[in-house]
């Protein structure tokens, strides 16, 4: 328990001086703004319009209300934990994607763990043909929603141009942070089933229709503060996220309307958010626009980005030793959270 209060002593620090170096040694607020796909966060109860049947008590992965309770809890825990170390609280706002339904959220946010923090919450249903959307979570005290929208991603399958592919909805949200206007895109792109480059195409229209919410915003305002987060099934070093998008790795090359990827440095460094065959990916991003990225920080910028990996959300044994401990495997639930882990950003503003 000391050492608990001394790492958050320490990290209160350093985030101090690193901040205030050079600036008189002012203090800042600082809020988290977070992105977690939770792994297939379902009710218990058959939904007829969705392919939701193995998500139940007599399907085949035997999902019961006391599992559901389970991983609800669980997830709470990682949420409200999310950047607390550094800001002694809950995230101010957090994007989710892998929810089945208005209900599981409710659920969510009225765990014990993140009950009094009032979270609100933003959702529409996606036409995913398996019921999984995306979703907004926002501290009621720091965030008033103004517009929020989705936007259906219209995309059809490369072996038969006639047969749509249902995917997920982006979901837009604009709204006062703290009284500033800032606008927070939700994101969960279609995957890689058949592989990487058969599907390609798919997360490219994706980003596509990404970039175009984006310069619909910019168009409205240059200066426009824009977080575009989520699961994009894609690496910082993807097509679609450099090219498409026009994601930038480095701050220097920012110019007005531009978008800034702190998640790419990590990714260099052998960083990820998800394993598979012994690989690391960074699917889970946080992309920012330029204005974010200023130097004045008399309104909200960027401070640093990081991915959520404490010592409890990675598996210690098995096969698997060292992924991220995923809720289910094999057809059984396995005690554990995601086979994802959260990412997260800071956002800081001097104090008056």
């Amino acid at each position: 328990m000391i050492m608990r209060y001394l790492n958050c002593f320490l990290a209160l620090l350093i985030f101090s001086i690193t901040v205030s170096f050079g600036q008189n040694s002012k203090t800042y607020k600082i809020n988290t703004i977070a992105f977690y796909n939770v792994e297939n966060l379902f009710d218990f109860e058959d939904d007829p319009l969705t392919f939701d049947d193995d998500r139940t008590p007599n399907g085949k992965d035997h999902w019961t209300e006391e599992i559901y309770n389970a991983k609800l809890k669980n997830t709470a825990k990682v949420i409200s934990e999310i950047g607390k170390e550094v800001t002694e609280t809950t995230p101010a706002i957090i994007g989710l994607c892998e929810i089945e339904n208005r209900r599981v959220l409710e659920d969510l946010v009225n765990q014990e763990s993140l009950l009094n923090k009032d979270y609100g919450i933003i959702h529409f249903d996606s036409p995913d043909r398996r019921g999984i959307d995306v979703a907004l979570l926002y501290r009621k005290t720091l965030f008033t929603p103004t517009q929020y929208k989705a936007h259906e991603l219209i995309i059809y399958d490369n072996d038969d141009s006639s047969k749509r592919v249902f995917t997920r909805d982006q979901l837009v949200v604009s709204g006062m942070f703290d009284g500033e206007k800032i606008h927070f895109i939700v994101n969960h792109w279609p995957s890689r089933r058949g592989g990487e480059e058969r599907s390609r195409h798919k997360r490219i229209m994706a980003a596509k229709l990404n970039r175009q919410i984006i310069d619909s915003l910019f168009s409205e305002n240059p200066y426009a503060k824009i977080i575009t987060m989520g699961d994009f099934n894609d690496d910082p070093s993807n097509s679609s996220i450099k090219e498409f998008l026009e994601a930038k790795r480095k701050k220097e090359d920012l110019k007005l309307k531009e978008l800034y990827n702190p998640m790419e440095e990590l990714s260099r460094k052998g960083l990820g958010t998800l394993a598979y065959r012994d690989q690391w990916n960074l699917f889970d991003q946080m992309i920012i626009s330029t204005e974010l990225v200023k130097k004045d920080y008399t309104s909200y910028r960027f401070y640093k980005a990081e991915i959520f990996n404490k010592e409890y959300l990675i598996n210690s044994k098995g096969q698997y030793k060292g992924y991220p401990y995923r809720s289910f495997v094999g057809g059984g639930y396995t005690g554990g959270y995601s086979d994802h882990f959260p990412v997260y950003l800071y956002l800081i503003k001097e104090k008056k």
